[in-house]
């Protein structure tokens, strides 16, 4: 990381976790005038680890000699993340929150509030690069391929990258973890957060009946053969395996299709079945990072962060079309677009062929 951010105003985004503990002291190290800022976003009841995440943002502030704040956007999180998904998941899409919130908290009210504070740039945790490129300032893979997390923040724009840091993007996360070891920091050896963003892991199902009624329907295959009972589609995910409740001889049962509208759950035997598979979908809110490029763009994509890239055409209409078919293509997810390191943007799956 460069010392050109001595002297700088830094907002660190501390969580409690390793990574932004470790970016935390980089920027330090490098002269960087460093702040640590702990979002609250969940206020619904206390089963997520606020409280120890902050006890540790409190320990890693102390050790570095920084000064560290709280802000709450709860009621944001609640209007701007948290219902869009509920709206997606009674629609029969599966959200994708934590690209929810990077858009609409993380890099839109959190940024607002650091430059708020006189900051001249906020720092986050995230395992993804930034780098100017023509003029505009590019986002990039993070240099670990099993920690990159490029894939969830495809919204981010050039204009608001002008004004973020990346202090690990460059890092491995056995390295962070080494780092954090090495500074005796409380974080270096907690788990990484799992679950919902903010929210934390769950039971899924146990968790959305809170706030999505339950409501019976028919399991049936695609030939129509109505053979079991589900507690509502919106609870099941395209692909899904585990939980439908179908047992018998043979290969596992998947989910291909929920038919909102009959609040009917369709399912196939074994992985390799065809209905599993799609070669086409459709866009809908396609962002892009520094501007919309030139149609038809060839270059690759993934459908899930822990997917692999493939090769694919994106129209102007926001169509695509893969190489190969894709296994699982899940609306209400995101399929995000590569031009090797760079992250072009990204945009929400609608419709499948």
């Amino acid at each position: 990381m460069s010392d050109l951010y001595c002297g700088k105003k830094v907002v660190v985004g501390l969580s409690g976790g390793v990574d932004s503990s470790v970016s935390a002291h980089l920027l330090k190290e490098k002269g960087a005038l460093v702040t640590g800022l702990f979002m609250r976003n969940w206020s619904e009841d206390d089963e997520c680890s606020a409280e120890i995440d902050y006890a540790d943002v409190v320990s890693i502030a102390n050790t570095l000699d920084i000064p560290h704040y709280t802000i709450n956007f709860a009621k944001q999180y609640w209007n701007e993340v948290f219902k869009l998904c509920l709206e997606q998941f009674a629609r029969g899409e599966t959200p994708n929150p934590d690209i929810l919130c990077n858009r609409e908290i993380k890099f839109h009210h959190f940024l607002q509030k650091a430059i708020e504070l006189g900051a001249d740039y906020l720092a986050t945790g995230h395992y993804c690069q930034r780098k100017l490129i023509d003029g505009k300032w590019c986002l990039l893979r993070g240099a670990d391929p099993n920690k990159d997390q490029s894939y969830f923040l495809y919204t981010i724009q050039s204009k608001q990258l002008e004004r973020v840091l990346f202090p690990i993007g460059g890092m491995n996360k056995i390295d962070v973890r080494a780092y954090a070891k090495k500074l005796s920091f409380v974080t270096a050896s907690k788990k990484d957060s799992t679950g919902i963003c903010f929210i934390g892991k769950r039971n899924f199902k146990e968790f959305l009946s809170r706030y999505l009624s339950k409501k019976i329907g028919p399991i049936e295959t695609v030939d129509g053969k109505v053979i079991g009972e589900h507690e509502g589609a919106h609870f099941y995910t395209i692909g899904q395996r585990r939980g439908i409740g179908i047992g018998g001889e043979g290969d596992a049962w998947f989910v291909v299709d929920k038919k909102m509208e009959s609040n009917t759950l369709v399912i196939v035997q074994g992985e390799d079945h065809p209905s599993l598979y799609h070669r086409e979908l459709k866009t809908k809110q396609l962002s892009w990072v520094i501007g919309e490029p030139k149609f038809p763009l060839n270059c690759t994509a993934k459908i899930r962060y822990r997917s692999s890239d493939v090769p694919c055409m994106v129209f102007a209409d926001g169509g695509v079309v893969f190489e190969e078919k894709q296994k699982a293509v899940t609306p209400g997810q995101s399929v995000v677009f590569y031009d090797g390191e760079i992250c072009l943007g990204g945009g929400m799956i609608g419709e499948r062929f």
